[in-house]
């Protein structure tokens, strides 16, 4: 439906990325010399060359890990966040493959200058990038026309796609108006044209260049018969599937054996995403192993010596798509404390069951107490993360027995891997009463992007330093 994601324009930005890698290579053999005077980069001729199957190789490759990441694939990227958070990463990729191809073959081609023409590049390409979105967002001074959209349908569906499109209204879309035979929709909404009868006239006379057809379930006759109206004008025709009400997140298309089928319950992020945020969460538990061993180890002498019962308390959890597992934290609380859950527990004024984190918790032991304040009490909770049932980010997994008492849309948090800290934690953490941090969970659901764990767990850093809103 919108102009910029053409074949036309995929063709021209893999030309484009091309060419870039072509000059950069060609300005970075250039500039090399003149870096000689730096003490610590080695000294190479004047004026310096590498081997020319490298400009055809190091283009090939570039190219190829920027299509295999999908990166030309642009209609996944409405958002600039996104387009650049999966550009940076099969940048990354293309770097250390084209290092791991010099190691293999011409090693002996400068180090620095391989450096700084990644680097190059991948600024070059960056701008590109956003001179193309610039070009978009300006494309009136540019003489590039509108695409006019008409909606058949102005229910759920059909509404939500008016505020997509005025949302990205920067990619060439202009939503003309709206059919629909319900006499009072047509009374209360001014963007409506006439009814479904009209069709033909509407877009003729308005310069409809897209029709979607955004009709309830129910009227699946009369969207085959529509369709079939419309076949012999110039128009593209889309149908949105009025099934996405029944999706607990979102609805994406597959097909099996060339049958196109929509899945309800496809997960938040894509598998890419999902690859990234898998890799990110095994580095950093990795790198935070030489941290949390003798750390960990301090605190189950503490913990031993402070109260009988287990160092590491596992407590059932509800984590991705509703599935069970055991989550693991060092143990706070004296032992059998869930038996005592009556002290924190109330039934607010709708009957639902709140849990208020007192200061002075009778249950929560001297050293659980510190480790609770300090949040080292979740670092067992690391085991998780490798065995894939945990995030380092995500919304909190919560008990079974109080998402037995969550509403159709709470659900929705489940839709993401659960994590260790998260944007609720960073937002309050136990200062909110439980059941009412949803709505943060679902703000990181929809807001997802490394980035934003970035900053979460940068700021989980110092809401502990602080020891803001644990006890």
């Amino acid at each position: 439906m919108v102009r910029r994601f053409s074949v036309d324009f995929a063709l021209l930005l893999i030309f484009l990325d091309g060419l870039i890698v072509v000059l950069s290579l060609r300005l970075a053999v250039y500039i090399r010399p003149f870096l000689n005077s730096l003490s610590f980069i080695a000294e190479v001729q004047n004026p310096y060359s590498i081997p020319g199957p490298l400009y055809i190789i190091f283009t090939l490759m570039w190219v190829l890990v920027m299509m295999l990441f999908s990166v030309y694939d642009i209609r996944r990227f409405l958002l600039l966040r996104d387009e650049i958070t999966r550009f940076t990463l099969a940048s990354a990729i293309a770097g250390v493959s084209l290092a791991g191809f010099l190691y293999i073959s011409y090693r002996d081609v400068s180090r620095f200058f391989y450096l700084y023409f990644i680097v190059q590049t991948y600024l070059f390409q960056l701008c590109l990038r956003l001179a193309f979105r610039s070009l978009i967002h300006f494309r009136g001074a540019a003489g590039i026309k509108d695409r006019g959209v008409l909606i058949v349908g102005a229910g759920e569906v059909g509404l939500r796609l008016k505020e997509q499109i005025e949302q990205y209204g920067d990619f060439g879309l202009k939503l003309i108006g709206f059919l629909d035979d319900n006499p009072q929709k047509q009374a209360s909404n001014g963007l409506i044209l006439g009814g479904l009868e009209q069709a033909r006239d509407v877009i003729q006379n308005h310069l409809i260049d897209d029709v979607v057809l955004a009709l309830p379930q129910r009227a699946y006759q009369t969207t085959n018969e529509l369709v079939t109206e419309l076949h012999d004008l110039p128009v593209k025709v889309w149908v949105v599937p009025d099934y996405f009400s029944l999706a607990l997140n979102r609805a994406s298309m597959e097909e099996l054996a060339g049958i196109p089928m929509i899945d309800l319950r496809a997960p938040a992020i894509n598998d890419y995403d999902r690859m990234i945020k898998r890799f990110f969460d095994i580095v950093i538990s990795l790198v935070s192993l030489p941290f949390a061993i003798p750390i960990g180890g301090l605190i189950a002498l503490a913990i031993k010596l402070d109260s009988p019962g287990p160092v590491v308390f596992r407590q059932e959890r509800v984590g991705e798509n509703g599935r069970i597992f055991d989550m693991y934290k060092f143990r706070s609380m004296v032992v059998d404390a869930e038996r005592l859950n009556n002290p924190v527990e109330r039934v607010d004024e709708n009957g639902k069951i709140m849990q208020d984190k007192r200061i002075k918790d009778p249950r929560v032991t001297r050293v659980g107490r510190f480790i609770r304040r300090t949040s080292l009490d979740e670092l067992p909770q690391l085991i998780n993360v490798f065995r894939g049932e945990m995030s380092l980010v995500g919304p909190r997994p919560e008990l079974p027995y109080l998402v037995d008492k969550y509403e159709q849309w709470q659900r929705r948090r489940f839709a993401i891997p659960q994590g260790i800290t998260g944007w609720w934690q960073i937002n309050g953490r136990s200062d909110k009463p439980m059941h009412l941090h949803t709505d943060e969970d679902l703000y990181y659901l929809q807001n997802y992007s490394i980035w934003l764990d970035l900053r979460i767990l940068f700021k989980t850093a110092w809401v502990v330093l602080m020891r803001k809103g644990a006890y």
